[in-house]
């Protein structure tokens, strides 16, 4: 809303600040971190208050985690609260790349609390079913997808983009819908299953949001983008933007969810942050760059896939527990040891998926 003000440059110089993208994440990052802290400790008196027990924890989960019982959920809420009034603010709200980006957010957001709202109440693990919810969001994210695919240019639009090969295309035509939305359900939920432990989640996408930041703002600039021999795709540019109120809100509630925990972020902000990462990463033909720096997620998404289907044809686990972050704790690891490591794996992981913007 703010970058408005840049039409006044002519008749106040110092305005023209606001044209610019970088200015402006920064600024988003700042607006987002200042919300959550004000108002976060409010938005967890009003939800422990509503929510009585908080959470519940499951039994055959790790001991520890007991000690987390009444912790209240949906921590979510002071993210997604900080995000949009940051982006709001300070994102170019012509640019249908943002639309797109805030409506998956808050349509994923909204499956999550509603999921998290039947846990809280039934006190039990099963909310919103399985099916339908995986249905609503393939619904969302396919039309997502066609809106990028509208949104870019003829053919480049519906491409495959490979890292490490600078003129290597791959046309998915049509299939590049089901694609696309494959890759934003996948994030969305790859997210969910990695919010398991206090600061896990939210740092993993804290990285990931800041490395697509970097991706967008270079892939939306035309001269770093020949530079760097990536494909340019106008207009992304401004999804910096909201990487920025993100990493921003994301750090404001780490705050509050450091270990011990004071909320828990659910469904409502894993599914949402999942989707947005997953959104941005199709918006800016980095949809395989993001299966390296989104690593994490994707082997604690792996670890389930594997535990469940071990299980279902052999009667045997390979693992102590899935996700595999509770793998680990079985085997002795610290709730604190399994979340650093968890992160220094995210940050090696990023680094390895920003160096393919000049390995080319």
């Amino acid at each position: 809303m703010l970058v408005y003000l840049a039409e006044l440059a002519g008749q106040v110089s110092v305005l023209n600040v606001f044209r610019y993208i970088t200015f402006r994440t920064g600024a988003a990052v700042m607006t987002a971190l200042l919300f959550v802290f004000l108002f976060g400790p409010g938005i967890i008196a009003s939800l422990r208050v509503r929510q009585g027990k908080g959470q519940p924890i499951r039994a055959d989960g790790p001991q520890s985690h007991l000690t987390k019982k009444g912790t209240p959920t949906m921590g979510g809420l002071m993210i997604l609260s900080g995000f949009l009034v940051s982006t709001l603010l300070w994102a170019d709200l012509r640019n249908p790349y943002v639309w797109t980006v805030i409506v998956v957010t808050f349509a994923f957001g909204s499956i999550g609390f509603y999921d998290d709202y039947l846990k809280v109440t039934k006190q039990s693990h099963k909310g919103f079913s399985g099916k339908a919810r995986l249905g609503l969001e393939a619904l969302i994210a396919g039309l997502a997808c066609l809106v990028i695919a509208e949104a870019g240019q003829p053919h480049f639009a519906t491409s495959l983009a490979f890292p490490f090969f600078k003129d290597v295309l791959l046309d998915l035509g049509w299939f590049f819908i089901p694609f696309g939305a494959f890759v934003v359900v996948a994030a969305g939920n790859a997210v969910n299953l990695t919010d398991g432990l206090d600061g896990l989640a939210i740092v993993p996408v804290m990285i990931a949001c800041a490395s697509f930041g970097l991706i967008a703002y270079v892939a939306g600039n035309a001269v770093f983008a020949s530079y760097l021999q990536i494909h340019f795709v106008a207009g992304t540019g401004e999804l910096a933007v909201i990487c920025g109120a993100v990493l921003g809100a994301g750090l404001g509630f780490l705050w509050f969810n450091a270990p011990p925990a004071a909320i828990f972020m659910g469904d409502t902000g894993s599914l949402a942050l999942g989707g947005l990462i997953g959104t941005i990463a199709v918006a800016t033909k980095h949809e395989i760059v993001l299966a390296i720096i989104g690593g994490l997620f994707v082997l604690e998404a792996l670890s389930v896939i594997i535990q469940v289907g071990s299980f279902k044809m052999t009667g045997k686990r390979v693992f102590k527990m899935a996700p595999i972050h509770h793998h680990f704790e079985h085997l002795g690891w610290t709730e604190a040891q399994v979340v650093i490591r968890f992160w220094i794996v995210s940050v090696v992981l990023a680094l390895i998926g920003l160096a393919t913007l000049k390995l080319r």
